[in-house]
Parts: C-alpha cells; sequence; structure tokens
C-alpha cells in the first residue's frame, strides 16, 4: 500500500503523521510511503531522516492525497486539504467531526473512509489513540493557566503554588479522566489547592485514594460545579463524550460570578467545549476575555509540545496503522471492533451515532456502510 504524510497546516501544528521510526515499520512490512517536503523539520525530523529509512520525499500537499491510499495525519484536513480528499482514499488522523458540521460536509462529498482516533476504542472501554494527546494537554493545561494567571498575561497576578505566608492558587478540575487526572498531579505538584469534579463515583474513590489528602472531591452537581467554578482562581475543562459534543457545563452566569483576572482553560474545545463562553482559539492569538475572566481555548495544545507529542501519538497509533496497510480498511476493520469504533464517515455516509446525532444526519452502522 502508498501511505502517505502531509505536512500539517493549522495554526502552529508542528506535529507529523508518522515518525522516521514508524516510516521504516510500513517499509519493512513491504509498504510505500511518501513525505511531504518539511513535514518534520519543524521537530528535528528532517527529509534526510525519513529518505534514510526508506521513505520517498514529494513536494507538495496535493502529490500526497494525489497518490496515498492511506493518508496519514494529526488534525483534522483543513479546508484547503478537504477538496484534495478522493473516492475510496483512507483518512487516519483526529477528526472532532461533532462540533464541525463544516468538515463533516467536506468528508461525506469526497466519498472518503474517515477513521478517528479519539473514537478508536480498546479492551477496557478506553480511547488509546486519544489517551496520549490528553495526557500532554492535561498536563500542559496547568502550565498554561499558571502563565494566564500571570499579571502581564491579564491574570490576576496569582503564583500557582503560593509561597509561605501566602494563599496558593485554587484550581478545579471539571472531569477525572485522563486530561482531568494529568492536570489535577501538575497542580498539585505545584502545591495549588485543587478539586476535582466527576459524575462517577468510583472514579472519585480512585482519584481520592491516589491523592487523598491534598485533593479535594466533589461529585458532579450543578451546585457543586457553580460554587467550585465561582471560587477557584483557575478552572479546567476536561470534560469528554466520546465523538460527541462536550456538554456546557459551565454557564455565562457561573463566568460572570467569577473573580475578575480568574482563568478557564477548555481542554475540551475540540469537541465544542463545557464552557458556555468557549470559542475556539490558536497558539497564535491563544486567550480572550468574557465578563473578565481570561479564557484560553487553544484547539491543538499538544501542537506547543510537537516532538513529545508526535513521539507519544506515533506510539499509539502504529499498531492500527500496520493494520490498515497490511490488510486494508475492510479487513482491519472486519477483524478489530476497536478499530472499527473509529470509523467516523465511510463513502458519503455518518458512521459515528454522536456525530449523526450533532449535526441532525442520517446514522449507518459501520458494518453496514463497510458492507460486512
Amino acid at each position: 500500500m502508498l501511505v502517505g504524510v502531509p505536512r500539517e497546516i493549522k495554526d502552529n501544528e508542528f506535529r507529523v503523521g508518522l515518525t522516521p521510526s514508524a516510516v521504516r515499520e510500513l517499509v519493512e512490512h513491504g509498504h510505500r510511503v511518501i513525505v511531504e517536503h518539511g513535514a518534520g523539520e519543524a521537530i528535528d525530523l528532517d527529509d534526510a531522516r525519513y529518505q534514510a529509512v526508506g521513505a520517498k520525499i514529494v513536494a507538495d500537499a496535493a502529490s500526497v492525497f494525489g497518490q496515498a491510499d492511506l493518508v496519514v495525519k494529526v488534525k483534522e484536513p483543513q479546508s484547503s486539504e478537504l477538496g484534495m480528499l478522493r473516492e475510496g482514499q483512507v483518512l487516519f488522523t483526529y477528526l472532532h467531526l461533532a462540533p464541525d458540521r463544516a468538515q463533516t460536509d467536506g468528508l461525506l462529498a469526497s466519498g472518503c473512509i474517515a477513521i478517528a482516533y479519539e473514537t478508536v476504542t480498546d479492551d477496557r472501554g478506553g480511547l488509546p489513540l486519544l489517551a496520549p494527546m490528553s495526557e500532554v494537554a492535561g498536563r500542559m493545561s496547568i502550565q498554561a493557566g499558571a502563565h494566564a494567571l500571570e499579571r502581564e498575561a491579564g491574570g490576576r497576578g496569582i503564583l500557582l503554588g503560593g509561597v509561605p505566608g501566602v494563599p496558593p492558587a485554587k484550581v478545579t478540575v471539571l472531569g477525572g479522566g485522563v486530561v482531568g487526572m494529568n492536570a489535577l498531579r501538575m497542580a498539585l505538584g505545584l502545591e495549588a489547592n485543587v478539586t476535582v469534579i466527576d459524575k462517577s463515583l468510583p472514579r472519585l474513590k480512585e482519584l481520592d485514594l491516589i491523592f487523598a489528602p491534598a485533593l479535594d472531591t466533589r461529585y458532579a452537581t450543578i451546585d457543586a460545579i457553580e460554587e467550585s467554578v465561582v471560587e477557584a482562581d483557575l478552572v479546567i475543562g476536561a470534560v469528554l463524550i466520546p465523538g460527541g459534543a462536550a456538554p456546557r457545563l459551565v454557564t455565562r452566569e457561573m463566568i460572570r460570578a467569577m473573580r475578575r483576572g480568574s482563568v478557564v482553560v477548555d481542554v475540551s474545545i475540540d469537541q465544542g467545549g463545557c464552557f458556555e463562553t468557549s470559542r475556539p482559539t490558536t497558539h497564535s492569538n491563544p486567550t480572550y476575555v468574557v465578563d473578565g475572566v481570561v479564557h484560553y481555548c487553544v484547539t491543538n495544545m499538544p501542537g506547543a509540545v510537537a516532538r513529545t507529542s508526535t513521539f507519544a501519538l506515533n506510539n499509539a497509533t502504529l499498531p492500527f496503522t500496520l493494520a490498515l496497510a497490511d490488510k486494508g480498511y475492510k479487513r482491519a476493520m472486519a477483524e478489530d471492533c476497536h478499530l472499527l469504533d473509529g470509523l467516523n464517515v465511510c463513502a458519503g455516509k455518518v458512521t459515528y451515532r454522536a456525530v449523526a446525532a450533532a449535526h441532525g444526519m442520517e446514522y449507518v452502522a459501520p458494518e453496514t456502510a463497510l458492507g460486512l
């Protein structure tokens, strides 16, 4: 199979779909790989390293999309890329379709086979291809929030961990999943006062066993969310409905009641965001202010630490990439129900229930769409 890797073109996105090590694995399996010129250059993965393991370097994205049977990316295809996808071509990347009707329409019109990293599952009910970037984003959320709390950045002028004689910042983490746990670990490590809110009592018990007595846990009610958000200096939005739009847990009224210079970091923004006042931002212009509260809503947070993120992502995606290349998409998904869960769009049909529900579109079971 011919596997293609285009250079990412989203704002300040420097990750790359395949590392040279992953390319070497594909070549050893008998596949050909083409990589767009400069795709990994920003993270010290230059063209020569790809050529040394058997990849062919091509001049532009059009050459990748025009030739490849399987396109492996990191972020969702941008508008210029959607037009280059073709019928029957397999796209393997993050998609986040529920809040993005334009991308959904573009993928449907292309006739491609679009498999989303974020909805591939595992035997434990987890999301193994989302997890590595959730770990990165969770840890980064505290770095970003701590910086945004600085006065120069528009915040209250608070040091997250305080100093002797001065109390630390109050941090509220909404959601105790992979993002939330990594966020609270970082916040606790910086000696902040941390509260985590989740709707799963078993999960709260797990977090309590790991982090007590430093961590406060609260069950997710409207009252608990409102009280904790209003009292917080920094709020991390870390809620997830796999493949679906994030629930809006924090209202405009709650934001208005927060202290001036407080900060919210919406890690859920890829799926629409969990704050009513959230809107997508970029690394070039990461924050804005609503009712005196600083909002950080960058949609590709792990792109800021692109080298770490690229290797972490490839560690997780490589087995699935090899399966798609070795077996073809139909057989690979027929033999692996977890990879099948990643199928979001197939030859003009929406094959992920939460995406169809978000856009009011017809849902077609993936098995039906693939003719399995």
